[in-house]
């Protein structure tokens, strides 16, 4: 805050205008690069500033000089990894689009339609990347999309989001993610119209909170959770990982047909503080083509009562055949848990004798084969699987693999427990 003096002298107006001046108070890495690029992509960690840059690079194409002024652009899509997402953070975020505008050139938000529209004329419309096919059809001449490398349906909704950016002499479009070595976020930095802006959680230090910086950086600096979600590293799978990112790209599928079993797999955390791991919920089903397909992961960091309405719910949206429950950190808690919210449905009980990886190695074997396909994508589940290794240390990695390991308990039920076929000792 040593800027917040120069504001003394200014009168209300020109302490207004100057509050808002974005190309002041922005760090040079914020601002959108010099030349001819077609995509701004912004690639750094948590707590970087990704957000305003993208809703200030937004205010600053689409309007002029006064309110009524035409701006550069008049027609924008926004695109979140969810609608809530887009809502919450894009638009009524601390640092989103209604945050970032000056009180005369704030655009009207109306929720129902998706909508803002600035004073100007010019209009912007809420897509989210869980239903790609909101953005067959429309037309644009500008386009932020945030978190793209997070996003469960990434490459048909990019896809999409490419073939309606086609209005006006120069299209231009900004992303804003902390990184995952996705094949379109990969293909994107390549592409020789994307000018890359780099930067880690550090380099916004000064205005985060001492205290989240304090606990984050103790359990995450070095890990490589910590490389990839506070330095904004783009890292692979660890080598010697059990699974593939190439591998589950192949096999990824936009639906499952024909399921003949579905199950809800819980691992659930052994406390619900903030600190606490997060309690696996993956649901999965099987073909009748014999193929596993994960449709689902729902895990979270919650208390029990919380995890437990999630798991339920997932168990009636899907018609679930039944709930998986490892109990070796839960015991008999987790059918007391499932039970309170619904004493009707059907729960199986699990116990591991081995460990995670040991026992991720079959399931493992499967996808190897071919015969387990993600029905859209799962980031962190997918960092988990190609961070786990044969002799996974929990503790180096900086993360316990509770979305890997509910994924495990799912396929393995699926496919591993019935007649004739392998046996995993601890199921």
């Amino acid at each position: 805050m040593k800027r917040t003096p120069l504001l003394a002298p200014l009168s209300e107006a020109e302490a207004a205008a100057f509050h808002f001046d974005w190309r002041f108070w922005a760090r040079p890495q914020q601002l959108p690069p010099p030349g001819d690029w077609t995509t701004w992509l912004v690639l750094a960690g948590r707590g970087f500033g990704k957000t305003r840059c993208g809703a200030e690079w937004v205010r600053a194409m689409v309007c002029g000089a006064t309110p009524l002024s035409a701006g550069a652009h008049r027609r924008v899509a926004l695109v979140a990894e969810t609608a809530a997402d887009a809502r919450d953070v894009m638009v009524e975020g601390e640092s989103g689009l209604l945050a970032v505008h000056p009180k005369g050139f704030r655009p009207l938000y109306e929720p129902s339609k998706r909508r803002l529209t600035w004073p100007n004329g010019a209009r912007a419309i809420l897509y989210n990347a869980v239903e790609p096919d909101q953005l067959r059809g429309p037309q644009h001449d500008l386009a932020w999309a945030d978190e793209l490398a997070k996003w469960r349906h990434a490459q048909a909704a990019w896809d999409q989001l490419q073939f309606g950016l086609r209005l006006g002499a120069r299209p231009r479009q900004c992303v804003t993610t902390t990184p995952r070595p996705i094949a379109v976020l990969k293909a994107l930095i390549e592409d020789p119209d994307t000018a890359v802006t780099r930067g880690s959680s550090y380099d916004n230090i000064t205005n985060l909170a001492p205290a989240f910086m304090a606990r984050i950086v103790r359990r995450y600096e070095g890990t490589r959770l910590g490389r990839q979600e506070l330095n904004g590293e783009i890292l692979e799978q660890a080598p010697g990982a059990l699974w593939n990112r190439t591998a589950i790209d192949i096999l990824r599928r936009r639906e499952a047909k024909d399921l003949i079993r579905i199950v809800v797999a819980v691992d659930p955390a052994a406390g619900s503080g903030a600190n606490n791991d997060e309690t696996g919920i993956v649901v999965a089903g099987l073909g009748a083509d014999g193929h596993g397909y994960v449709l689902e992961d729902l895990s979270l960091r919650a208390s029990p009562d919380t995890w437990g309405r999630v798991a339920v719910g997932a168990y009636w949206r899907w018609n679930a055949d039944r709930i998986i429950g490892e109990v070796n950190n839960g015991g008999e808690m987790i059918e007391h848990v499932l039970r309170t919210v619904d004493p009707s449905v059907a729960y199986k009980a699990v116990r591991a004798s081995r460990g995670k990886a040991v026992r991720a190695e079959p399931v493992a074997a499967l996808d190897e084969q071919g015969r387990v396909h993600h029905v859209g994508a799962f980031p962190e589940m997918e960092d988990q699987m190609c961070a786990m290794t044969a002799d996974f240390d929990r503790a180096t990695a900086g993360f316990s693999p509770d979305r890997a390991d509910a994924r495990v308990w799912a396929l393995s039920e699926l496919m591993l427990a019935r007649p004739g076929a392998p046996r995993i000792e601890g199921l």
